[in-house]
């Protein structure tokens, strides 16, 4: 019993390692699909934000998102400040799969992400002080409250047929998207993307930095999703590593076909995206599939990415590296999909799935629509005209990733 508990518990923290590499991957994307003359920009608020959510998990977020048995079937609860230790906090009598410091660390390891998601939506104008406040509040309190709706027995838990999220498709990584959409819409675009010729495309200044970004997420999501099994069952932990790659495979051809036929060029960025999507849309059912519905999960994930990116350029949403499309159209689609493919698809199941997307979208709308309104209505949350031309390396950090070049875009 003793030896079962250890494995289980090191499979944990070797999945948290695997998830923390993801924000190495979030940060070679995202500076990878934006320009030059903004990378410390990027790596800056790439490396700020992991810290912000363990943080504030630490103090707040824990308790917000497991709050007890007392709060079941509730929209809210608090333990308290802070990670009190239960009583055999290091033994199978807190949980057979880990110990209380595991749990916590594997959970924290999540919090960070949505922010991050933002963070590539915003890129490329926003000031750097503004969006560090915005994280702070989005990880510490939004994230965990909707994460308390389903994992922490909220009121998602408790429907009748329970809303089902494996690892975040939701929870995750649409919270993520949505805060995205918000604070691109309130920023408005970057300068010269959409102008009275139409839209006007501003290339990444390095795409192998974004590739290698792409397959750094890939690796992760091993973590992200086989972690989420929550012990090291052979059978199931196999299960999601195979469901999690087919998707992955399935949404780059699916991007790929159907960028292809829209736009009659072989399109990397499309591919990348279309992974991310495949994985992304797998996430809340990579459990519940078998190969071939998420080999069509995936596929169907990487072309929706086409036209979602298409249609925010249309109503001019600016988002330079995709991420509403991957996070928020991916999340909802793949979080669907669980009432759709697999073994709990049903009317009853889908209906759960589509009350937890719009509970969840509702929330975060309403949560980072008044941070990022009130931010800038009072001290402002995009830089001037003169700073976003010159870069925000130079005019926030006083440096250039590149300073042996002469950087001008």
């Amino acid at each position: 019993m003793q030896e079962l508990f250890t494995v289980n518990n090191l499979w944990m923290m070797v999945a948290t390692t695997m998830v923390f590499i993801m924000h190495l991957g979030f940060a070679s994307l995202e500076a990878g699909l934006t320009r030059a003359k903004n990378t410390v920009n990027i790596l800056f608020k790439n490396t700020i934000i992991p810290a912000i959510g363990l943080l504030t998990y630490a103090f707040v977020g824990f308790n917000l998102m497991y709050p007890g048995a007392d709060f079941a079937g509730s929209f809210f609860g608090f333990a308290g400040f802070g990670l009190p230790l239960p009583e055999g906090w290091d033994t199978s009598n807190y949980n057979e799969g880990y110990t209380f410091f595991t749990d916590f660390i594997f959970q924290a390891m999540f919090a960070a992400t949505a922010a991050t998601i933002v963070s590539g939506a915003v890129a490329e104008r926003v000031k750097l002080g503004p969006f560090i406040f915005f994280s702070i509040l989005y990880v510490a309190i939004c994230y965990p409250i909707v994460g308390m709706w389903k994992w922490g027995g909220g009121f998602l838990d408790a429907l009748d047929n329970s809303f089902y999220d494996f690892a975040g498709s939701t929870i995750v990584h649409s919270v993520g998207g949505w805060g995205a959409l918000v604070g691109a819409y309130l920023l408005g675009p970057r300068i010269g993307k959409y102008t009275e010729r139409g839209m006007t495309a501003i290339p990444g200044h390095n795409i192998p930095l974004a590739t290698a970004g792409v397959f750094l997420l890939w690796f992760g999501w091993f973590g992200f999703n086989g972690g989420s099994v929550l012990s090291a069952d052979p059978g199931l932990v196999s299960k999601v590593f195979v469901t999690t790659c087919i998707a992955a495979s399935a949404g780059a051809f699916g991007a790929l076909i159907v960028s292809y036929l829209k736009f009659k060029s072989y399109d990397i960025t499309m591919v990348l995206n279309g992974i991310l999507a495949g994985l992304v849309g797998i996430t809340a059912g990579a459990d519940q599939m078998g190969v071939g519905e998420s080999a069509i999960i995936g596929f169907i994930g990487g072309g929706l990415i086409v036209f979602a990116v298409v249609f925010f350029d249309k109503v001019k949403i600016d988002d330079p590296v995709g991420a509403i499309s991957v996070h928020l159209v991916g999340g909802i689609w793949g979080t669907l999909a669980v009432g759709i493919f697999g073994d709990l698809a049903g009317m009853g199941q889908f209906i759960s799935q589509l009350i937890g997307v719009a509970s969840v979208g509702l929330f975060c709308i309403l949560f980072s629509g008044i941070i990022f309104f009130t931010l800038k209505k009072t001290i402002g949350i995009r830089v001037d005209e003169k700073e976003e031309t010159e870069g925000l390396d130079i005019n926030e950090h006083s440096m250039s990733a590149y300073p042996d070049f002469n950087i001008k875009d």
